[in-house]
């Protein structure tokens, strides 16, 4: 069943500092509830083309399967493609907004196996779960705030 779900969200950062998290495979750990692990299988810098073993977490189900990206335009946008059992593309476009970041963020996609009972979720409660993982950047970037605050 494929499912397209697009949310947007205002992060009080700018994009200098968001769009690093949503480039970074490694770095979803620290922020997104479902992404257990990212580790890369290419070398080198990041480009179209590179792969990362991905493990989430579904309840207490493992989920394995291969990120791949798709496109970047440094600083704005970039689509990351992940291989079976969830068959989906999420695309992260990131804009300037007041001396935040608007995001938006378009996961499409034809799960398969037994994360076809994901899609029957109604779009509604697919964009709350999706939305954790802002939360969970925001908490991220605030954390960073705080440190840099007591620091100087």
């Amino acid at each position: 069943m494929r499912r397209r779900v697009t949310i947007e969200e205002h992060l009080d950062h700018p994009p200098s500092r968001v769009f690093p998290y949503l480039a970074d495979p490694c770095r979803w750990p620290l922020f997104a509830p479902a992404v257990h692990s990212r580790r890369p299988l290419d070398d080198g810098p990041l480009r179209v083309g590179q792969r990362w073993a991905g493990v989430d977490r579904i309840g207490p189900f493992p989920v394995r399967f291969t990120d791949v990206l798709e496109a970047v335009d440094p600083g704005r946008r970039v689509v990351w493609y992940s291989t079976s059992p969830w068959s989906s593309r999420v695309e992260y476009v990131c804009t300037p907004d007041g001396p935040g970041t608007r995001v938006r963020a378009d996961y499409d996609g034809d799960v398969s196996a037994w994360l076809r009972v994901l899609a029957l979720l109604p779009t509604a409660v697919l964009a709350r779960v999706l939305r954790r993982d802002f939360a969970g950047l925001r908490r991220v970037l605030e954390a960073e705030d705080r440190t840099a605050a007591r620091s100087s």
